[in-house]
């Protein structure tokens, strides 16, 4: 479902993305008002004809409350300012519907202008991505963040004198006078803008715990929340993809378990929301690409060996907390031979991945995150046998640069010439060798 921002240089890229995503056979439905859909609806109709799975779903604008003209539904349509500061307060008005619309058909992914920044909780809600289009250009992005970051405007004394923008691999010079007054100075859009910044928070380098157990194991309530309350309590933020439970309350009716996501309480999601320390993800999630990312420190595993793999290829240390299969012989590579992990202190092996199992307390949970993402977890520095700060700093370190040798290793090996792609070759060679042998025998 894709839900445009109401102005013609945000609205018509995005139906263009659209159109290409119903092109490429996924079904499409773009959310606008009556008016906005009378701009494009044409083409729509004729993806149609031509068997295309999309469509539009049209919401009621509020023209009586906004005390905007019937068909005033779009900047473009705004001749004033203070008309435009009406149509931001109208377009506001619609967030609850537009809210239940996306509850209502629950769609696999939520594509919307990053103008509707409550779009990131709704989607956290639903358990699905949510992608955000920006109407500029990648250019913009990048000096936008590097005037906020390094203000550069505020060592000139004059809004006509140049300044050079730091950061770029170009000079690129402005003057104050060509700033948006937003950067300049507070204004009614400061908040707005501060609420988007904080829909896409970007955390430090190495400072992220990456939380995933996979797609079959399933643990119980009790668990989740011993989770929960290690990880708010490490006091390192997070992203964590949420299991989901098996629920039997039915004691007459043994076999009969229904799945469903474990819903913490919702002070802990509003508490890490706000103080921007975790973000939950109810579903699927982009797991190489997330541990790719600069911003992760360190990745809680079920030491599934595909998981062991994307971890030891990012270069990223390990929270091990094995389940079944082999996971616990993956977690003696990861703990004592590569010692680029720590064990939660999980004991009890399990024929089948959906097994209740004996709780792993937080503060066993707690000491194992903060041993891998830098900080002592034990507040008592008296105590003899407590690791001293330092020493634990120093630990992650060395921890952190064995992990970062072996990625490179693990990337070497599939290069053109690596160990791997040699191991390939070569197997490659012998089928053949095998057959040519086999035909020789033959004859």
């Amino acid at each position: 479902m894709f839900l445009p921002y109401m102005a013609p240089g945000h609205m018509m890229p995005m139906v263009d993305i659209a159109r290409l995503f119903a092109a490429n056979g996924i079904r499409v439905t773009i959310v606008v008002t009556a008016f906005n859909a009378l701009r494009f609806k044409q083409v729509i109709d004729q993806d149609i004809e031509s068997g295309r799975m999309i469509a539009i779903e049209i919401l009621h604008f509020p023209y009586a409350e906004s005390g905007l003209p019937e068909g005033c539904e779009n900047l473009s349509s705004t001749p004033t300012p203070e008309m435009s500061i009406k149509l931001f307060h109208a377009i506001d008005m619609l967030q609850p519907h537009f809210e239940k619309l996306f509850r209502d058909h629950h769609p696999n992914c939520i594509v919307s202008d990053y103008l509707f920044p409550w779009t990131v909780k709704l989607a956290t809600e639903l358990g699905i991505p949510r992608l955000a289009f920006s109407g500029s250009g990648f250019f913009n992005l990048c000096v936008s963040h590097n005037i906020e970051f390094y203000k550069p405007h505020e060592n000139i004394e004059s809004d006509t004198e140049t300044f050079i923008i730091p950061g770029l691999p170009d000079q690129v010079k402005l003057t104050r006078s060509q700033l948006p007054d937003i950067v300049k100075t507070m204004t009614a859009f400061s908040a707005m803008f501060e609420q988007l910044k904080e829909a896409l928070p970007l955390w430090k380098a190495k400072s992220v715990l990456y939380i995933c157990f996979g797609s079959l194991a399933r643990f119980s309530k009790a668990q989740h929340t011993e989770i929960a309350s290690a990880l708010e309590a490490s006091g390192h933020p997070f992203i964590w993809v949420v299991g989901k439970i098996l629920d039997n309350e039915d004691e007459n009716d043994d076999n009969q378990q229904q799945e469903s996501w474990w819903l913490p309480d919702e002070e802990f999601e509003d508490r890490i929301t706000k103080n921007e320390r975790g973000l939950m993800i109810r579903g699927w999630a982009p797991q190489v690409l997330l541990l790719e990312h600069p911003s992760i420190g360190g990745f809680l595993t079920h030491c599934g060996w595909n998981s062991i793999l994307e971890g030891v290829s990012a270069g990223v240390a390990m929270v091990t907390w094995p389940i079944f299969a082999e996971q616990f012989y993956n977690e003696k590579l990861i703990t004592q031979v590569l010692k680029i992990g720590v064990s939660v202190g999980n004991e009890t092996w399990k024929i089948w991945a959906t097994q209740d199992s004996p709780l792993v307390e937080r503060n066993k949970i707690k000491n194992a995150v903060c041993a891998v993402m830098g900080s002592s977890s034990n507040s008592s520095s008296s105590s003899s046998s407590s690791s001293s700060e330092e020493d634990v700093v120093a630990e992650v370190l060395e921890m952190r640069r064995r992990a970062n040798h072996l990625s490179k290793l693990a990337k070497k090996a599939v290069e053109i010439g690596g160990s791997s792609s040699i191991d390939l070759t070569a197997l490659i060679k012998d089928i053949r060798l095998y057959k040519q042998t086999c035909q020789v025998v033959n004859a």
